[in-house]
């Protein structure tokens, strides 16, 4: 398994067996024995549809011997008797052929989508099993993009590297047994090296140009990547005006994408011409060799014909083969940046005896807790606190003291360095990290709302919930009525990342679906840090309504918001610098003291300009 950090690094050619390896039980799947049936009847209908197109040509060989008088005398008194008979024959062979391989497509269609489905849907299970820190280093739009390269080198992987490879392959060994029988072993030998030649040049000159198609690729994914990420940040562009730096940015892209894609074309170019001549050769001194056997009376204007049959026939699919066997390397690449995110191990896993979290009252331990991202960056160091079950806990700090942490690592998105945290006695890294976040519900500073609706954004809290459910959370985060006054009620369209909201609205959102799953943890992380006060005050009403009986962890910012905490916890670097209740830290005059006496006077300053503002409108009114 490769880690995340190694995803981006170039793959070799030594990757392309293991590749198709890992493609191979999709394909003869486990215990799924009407798609082996089907993989073995399309592999039948291969066969004999190849058999049968070989078959042609001396068909029509002894159509023509029988119009120059060629031909011996039971197969002329036979042509005599029926004389359209080979003409016919020709015509159904050829009609059986191409119905043996629409048979063989029709066959194994549902194999193949069956593999795609398969792949893509375990692809993005496991991108959900990745640790956070994966998605935070991961670029989405790169991603996405590689991903979609991949499942597309999948279905061309199947549909050619079957249906035209192996059955070019099965061709080139029929044609070249049939020249050594029937007109010797230098026929069979100069077609042999022809197409070996053809074979060999295409390999190496494909495996030359393909670092043009991975700089293609590595580009591409580049200008895919800022694409999309401006778009997301698109407020912010235009907050400063950005417009030409972002156009000029994903130019510089595109503009290294099309010099990459110039010399992939010049170099593919080179491949087509030295293919021609290869092909051209090759049926040129065959063709001639028949020629001076049937000038000197060894071969039939029919084997003339039957010669040049058989190497056009061979010769028109390996020409495709070029085409193909380019197109499967790339495939081969696509597919290893796939499966290489699928091989990255998880950081975070459950293990092997991992039993379900068994909750009795929700109580939350640390003790001893250390943590750092990097070597380098320690967060916290040695923490240890309780929150007994039905409590609510507080913990303030300034920014970068760690509050933030304590919350993802409590939520299991990263594992501790030192120390153990416990939910009822039970070690987190003990239990399933299912079971366990099905008991903690999070609100977080920043929401993000899916685009879609308001009830489905609700609902997602707990997706088998009734609409009378659903109402009844947005009633009690109080935003049923807000919802009801809406042109399309609950079936209002949210926008991309919930931007049709404002931002108490989006908050009341995430409060009624954390209502909605009802946990028996509760995590409000910043939950208001973002708004005003005026909004500030109307959501906290809400939070403190569903924490109620409920042990509760407040991560916060402004302390207004828990001065009604059984305990407060003040971090600072990492460490618990003081603790105890509201009152109980006024009274020690220390750093939460000066927190609270900063946050006082920024919220009078607030409040004085709130009120000079609602003044001068009332001035500008009277003078209107």
């Amino acid at each position: 398994m490769r880690p995340a950090a190694q995803l981006d690094e170039p793959t070799t050619d030594g990757n392309h067996w293991e590749t198709v390896k890992s493609l191979l039980p999709f394909l003869w799947v486990k215990g799924r024995w009407d798609l082996r049936v089907r993989v073995m009847l399309a592999m039948g209908f291969l066969v004999l549809a190849k058999v049968i197109g070989v078959y042609v040509p001396f068909l029509f060989k002894d159509a023509v011997d029988v119009l120059t008088g060629d031909t011996p005398p039971t197969v002329a008194a036979l042509a005599i008797a029926a004389p359209t008979g080979l003409i016919i024959g020709y015509g159904i062979a050829r009609v059986l052929g191409q119905l043996f391989g629409e048979l063989r497509d029709a066959v194994f269609v549902k194999v193949g989508q069956h593999a795609l489905r398969n792949v893509a849907l375990g692809t993005f299970r496991h991108l959900h099993r990745l640790s956070m820190r994966f998605h935070l280093e991961r670029k989405t739009g790169g991603l996405s993009r590689v991903i979609e390269r991949g499942t597309r080198g999948i279905d061309f992987l199947l549909r050619f590297m079957l249906f035209s490879i192996l059955p070019t392959l099965l061709e080139i060994g029929l044609i070249s047994s049939i020249f050594w029988v029937n007109f010797g072993f230098m026929y069979a030998l100069v077609t042999f090296s022809a197409l070996l030649s053809y074979i060999l040049f295409t390999i190496f000159v494909t495996d030359w140009r393909l670092k043009f198609r991975r700089e293609m690729n590595k580009q591409d994914t580049e200008a895919n990547t800022k694409a999309i990420d401006s778009l997301l940040n698109f407020e912010t562009v235009k907050y400063f005006t950005n417009e030409d730096h972002e156009s000029r940015r994903y130019d510089v892209a595109l503009e290294r994408y099309e010099s990459a894609s110039v010399r992939s074309q010049l170099s593919l170019t080179f491949l087509n011409v030295g293919q021609g001549m290869i092909i051209s050769l090759g049926l040129v001194i065959v063709l001639w060799m028949a020629a001076q056997g049937v000038a000197d009376g060894r071969f039939t204007i029919g084997d003339f014909v039957l010669v040049n049959s058989l190497l056009i026939q061979i010769y028109l699919p390996l020409n495709f083969l070029g085409f193909v066997y380019r197109e499967i390397k790339q495939s081969l690449t696509d597919m290893e940046k796939m499966f290489d995110i699928i091989s990255t191990e998880a950081e975070i896993a459950d293990k092997p005896d991992a039993k379900p979290l068994v909750i009795d009252g929700g109580a939350v331990s640390f003790k001893g807790v250390s943590f750092h991202y990097a070597e380098n960056r320690k967060i916290l160091n040695n923490i240890s606190f309780d929150v007994p079950a039905g409590t609510t806990t507080a913990i303030v700090g300034a920014s970068g003291a760690g509050k933030s942490t304590i919350s993802r690592i409590l939520f299991r998105f990263y594992d501790i360095t030192t120390g153990s945290v416990s939910i009822d006695e039970q070690d987190i890294r003990d239990v399933s990290q299912k079971s366990m976040r099905e008991q903690v519900g999070v609100v977080p500073q920043d929401t993000v709302l899916f685009n879609d609706t308001i009830r489905y954004n609700i609902r997602y809290g707990k997706p088998s919930a009734t609409d009378k459910e659903v109402e009844e959370a947005a009633k009690l985060a109080q935003i049923h009525d807000f919802i009801t006054s809406l042109p399309d009620g609950y079936n209002a369209e949210v926008g991309e990342r919930g931007l049709k909201l404002s931002g108490g609205e989006k908050q009341r959102v995430a409060i009624a679906r954390t209502i909605l799953k009802n946990p028996s943890i509760l995590l409000l992380d910043e939950a208001t840090s973002a708004l005003d006060t005026h909004t500030e005050q109307g959501i906290q009403a809400s939070l403190d309504q569903i924490s109620k009986d409920r042990t509760t962890i407040v991560i916060a910012h402004r302390l207004s918001t828990v001065v009604g905490a059984d305990e407060i916890i003040v971090l600072d670097k990492g460490e618990i610098i003081e603790r105890g209740c509201h009152d109980t830290l006024l009274a020690a005059e220390g750093a939460y003291l000066a927190m609270w006496q900063r946050q006082q006077e920024a919220t009078a300053a607030e409040e004085k300009l709130v009120q000079l503002a609602a003044l001068d409108g009332e001035t500008v009114s009277k003078n209107q």
